[in-house]
């Protein structure tokens, strides 16, 4: 097949493979409901690709991941794509903007790729590049993540990174150890929840609070009573 760089083409799609740090996921939910579009009209944007560096004849997914899965799964042998002329440097870039868009970002994945863009490029260079302010990749590339606590199986935990100011920080602390008294105690039971569990749970009861709060039925403000408590 001749490739022409720029213009879209089709490529089949067992010779698309996947770039093994693409940080970015999408739930099952909007997965199904991207088949669904695809399956209804037929139309998708076309996959960004580039010859896969290793694999002679095939080609790396730069961005449109879940879109190839997707046309895979409805039968499709083949995906509208347009192949790009970029190094490893130029696609770790693109990894870190293009998928932003769609789904939401595997922090482990984000955080490796920063930090590697980040040996090669000073932090506000990359601000010029990436969605993210140079204070905010700066954050990224020294944030530790904290092990997730224990769960049952089949449930998974996900990491919440956003950034505020010092007096929206204190807004959020109050509010939380009010909807959560309990995790300000300093004497805690050994069989006591983690704090980060706590916190959660008290995030998730102000999150339900508010929009059970602003939900309508039959055309008319539902209200809303109970306080918002922390619990199980």
């Amino acid at each position: 097949m001749r490739i022409m760089e720029n213009m879209i083409q089709t490529v089949a799609i067992e010779r698309l493979v996947a770039h093994p740090d693409n940080p970015n996921r999408q739930s099952k939910v909007n997965f199904a409901k991207l088949v669904r579009n695809i399956e209804r009209t037929g139309k998708y944007e076309p996959l960004i690709v580039r010859r896969h560096p290793k694999r002679k004849g095939y080609f790396q997914l730069i961005n449109g991941h879940h879109r190839c899965k997707a046309l895979e799964q409805l039968g499709h042998k083949q995906a509208n794509a347009i192949v790009w002329d970029v190094d490893d440097e130029q696609t770790d870039i693109l990894l870190a903007t293009l998928n932003r868009l769609g789904g939401s970002n595997e922090l482990s994945k984000k955080l490796a790729l920063l930090r590697r863009l980040n040996e090669n490029f000073k932090t506000k260079e990359l601000a010029k590049l990436l969605p993210q302010t140079s204070k905010q990749i700066e954050q990224l590339v020294n944030l530790k993540v904290p092990a997730a606590p224990a769960i049952t199986a089949g449930n998974f935990l996900n990491p919440l990174v956003f950034f505020v100011t010092d007096e929206q920080k204190r807004i959020i602390e109050d509010t939380l150890s009010l909807a959560c008294p309990e995790q300000s105690r300093r004497v805690e039971d050994k069989n006591d929840k983690p704090k980060a569990v706590k916190r959660a749970a008290a995030l998730v009861r102000i999150a339900q609070f508010f929009k059970e709060k602003g939900e309508f039925k039959n055309g008319q403000k539902k209200e809303v009573k109970q306080e918002a408590t922390c619990g199980d």
